[in-house]
């Protein structure tokens, strides 16, 4: 018997999730195939959301109608907005979860999804018919049938777990790693890679002297992930705590590193340089007579903790010795130990922006097989790669986002464009545009695209409209409203808020008509949200207009196509480098063209002259 689906996505990870999700709700007969139903959205590492950048994503992931930030709000044990002290572009939400809860409202939600099934099994071959993917094989001898595919298969593809001299193959601890898929993209053509990845030891919370520790409290004043205002945070909120490593910890590490796989070459794969391990970091740092240790809580009803900062592949009995001698964990106990993991990707110049690959149509890699690392980057590829196998099925355009547009653009766009040399993690500074990309307007920026795409659903769509008006009328309101405050001579609201010493919030409590009105323009709203957000647009509405002049100016160089059979080999005048990279990558436009390494402004020169620009 063979089953036919309009798209199937392998791996029920975070990329597979929005992906899975992402198609099913915008029409298509989807299929999620995943090892163990389980453990669908399992955080396989670190039990939090977001971060620098990465919250940025989530929000823009919730922003266009997925699913992201309404698991992480309603499993949230810890919310915090980092970066508080600095600018808004850089303000970044971070969210604790529940690890437990946060698999249990993933699966509900998948569950209750119309057009989605669920079926547990591998996937080890590929269906592929003139150059085009029509079906796959499981392990279990079924053949399916799809008219596009999304692979998401994170770390699994010939995974190997290295518990220092001890290898276990496995795509995460306790679980199988997929095999065939790789050899048989080999054999298609596709250029493949290993990349390497870690994660800490899990502590007995009854072992812990929290008495010894700092605490590490939440934010509780407003902020969410979702937009949605009905959204909330349901669980208990719990606190993180710190404690550093000291000298004794690094001398039992020092002596640990013979045995260790990533210094004794047993390990040859490329690591994350900005999620280092232990055994990384007392060697690159190796100045420092402390590194600071985050013990953060796996859930509610968990005595489980994770130990950020000491991800290690060192033996266990190490590991174990080496937090035994840090401040809190003298009698610690573990749960597990640390490990590393090698796993199979494909490097990602070998996509187009929708994340569809060149070589094999309406295949689509999303998420860790194209060389990221975190749960953030590879949910906002799943998205996209789920959007665009349903739009490519239809014969519809893809959606493909600008730099300035959003930092999952940014994202596929680095990717695609430059490739990767190690585990790619965003950050603000990879973004040139992040003022116009902070995390309060995500919605501002992609709710109507999603609503377009029929992602975001139209209940979003009336709450970002309510939303906009709320911030237009208040905007309006502080431009034509003039006040006397105090001393201060009689002036307009909007020019008294240019002022570094007023808040929004503090003219709200001054003003009583200007309270009166922001009250009744945010019913059903997140009023916190919408008064950070008038703020902003005030305060910082030079530097915003700057900023879209120059990605105006992006959008010119991006408009300009470029033939994908061009011969680059044949102009003599482009460098010998950018032959080559031009060859390989491909560029769709000239934009995409001037941001790959190695082609520099002379040879973009080249190209617009031979373009009659």
């Amino acid at each position: 018997m063979v089953f036919d689906y309009d798209i199937i996505v392998v791996g029920a990870g975070h990329a597979g999730c929005e992906a899975a999700s992402a198609a099913a709700h915008m029409g298509s007969k989807t299929l999620l195939i995943t090892m163990d139903m389980n453990k669908i959205g399992q955080m396989s590492c670190n039990p939090a959301v977001g971060g620098i950048a990465k919250g940025q994503i989530v929000r823009e992931i919730d922003a266009l109608g997925g699913q992201m930030g309404i698991v992480t709000d309603r499993s949230a044990i810890q919310f915090r907005m980092l970066n508080r002290s600095k600018g808004p572009a850089m303000w970044s939400p971070r969210s604790q979860s529940d690890r437990k809860q946060f698999i249990n409202e993933w699966t509900d939600i998948l569950s209750l999804t119309d057009n989605l099934h669920i079926w547990q099994d591998v996937v080890n071959e590929l269906v592929i018919k003139d150059n085009q993917v029509v079906g796959l094989k499981t392990a279990l001898g079924i053949e399916m049938r799809a008219k596009a595919v999304v692979l998401t298969n994170g770390t699994f593809l010939n995974g190997l777990l290295h518990f220092g001299p001890k290898q276990i193959e496995g795509g995460r601890i306790s679980e199988p790693s997929a095999k065939g898929l790789s050899e048989q993209l080999r054999l298609l053509g596709f250029e493949t890679d290993r990349m390497k990845t870690g994660t800490p030891a899990r502590i007995d919370k009854r072992s812990i002297d929290f008495n010894k520790l700092t605490e590490q409290p939440g934010d509780d004043d407003g902020h969410h992930f979702s937009y949605l205002p009905d959204i909330q945070r349901r669980l208990k909120q719990m606190s993180c705590w710190i404690t550093y490593t000291n000298p004794r910890t690094h001398s039992i590490l020092r002596d640990g590193l013979p045995h260790s796989p990533l210094y004794n070459g047993q390990i040859h794969s490329i690591g994350p340089r900005y999620c280092p391990s232990i055994e990384t970091k007392i060697i690159t740092f190796a100045d420092k007579d402390a590194h600071q240790i985050f013990l953060e809580p796996e859930g509610v009803d968990s005595n489980e903790y994770y130990v950020n900062g000491f991800s290690s592949s060192l033996p266990w009995e190490i590991q174990w010795q080496a937090l035994k001698t840090i401040e809190g964990l003298e009698n610690v106990q573990l749960y597990r130990p640390g490990y590393a993991i090698e796993y199979d990707f494909f490097p990602p110049t070998q996509l187009y922006h929708s994340l569809e690959t060149k070589r094999i149509k309406n295949l689509f890699f999303a998420g860790q097989i194209n060389g990221t690392t975190g749960y953030e980057e590879a949910a906002g590829q799943g998205l996209v790669a789920g959007v665009n196998a349903h739009q490519a099925i239809n014969g519809l355009q893809p959606l493909v986002m600008k730099r300035d547009e959003s930092y999952i653009g940014v994202l596929i766009d680095d990717l695609v464009t430059k490739g990767v040399d190690e585990p790619y993690r965003m950050f603000t500074s990879r973004a040139e545009y992040r003022i116009l990309l902070r995390q309060d307007n995500a919605d501002e920026r992609l709710t109507e695209r999603g609503y377009q795409l029929g992602l975001a659903n139209g209940q979003r769509y009336t709450w970002w409209k309510r939303k906009e008006a709320a911030i237009v009328s208040i905007i309006d309101y502080l431009q034509n409203t003039s006040v006397k405050i105090g001393e201060m001579n009689r002036n307009k609201l909007g020019a008294i808020l240019l002022r570094p010493e007023y808040t929004l919030s503090a003219l709200i409590d001054m003003v009583p008509q200007l309270h009166d009105m922001v009250d009744k323009l945010t019913i059903g709203t997140n009023s916190t949200e919408v008064i950070e957000e008038t703020e902003i647009r005030c305060k910082y509405e030079g530097y915003i207009h700057r900023e879209k002049m120059a990605a105006d100016k992006l959008h010119r160089l991006d408009s300009i196509k470029l033939a994908e059979n061009f011969d680059y080999n044949s102009i003599q005048s482009l460098s010998t480098e950018a032959r080559q990279k031009l060859t390989k990558i491909r560029p769709v436009t000239i934009g995409q063209a001037s941001r790959i390494p190695g082609v520099s402004p002379n040879d973009i020169s080249v190209l617009l002259v031979l373009l009659g620009r």
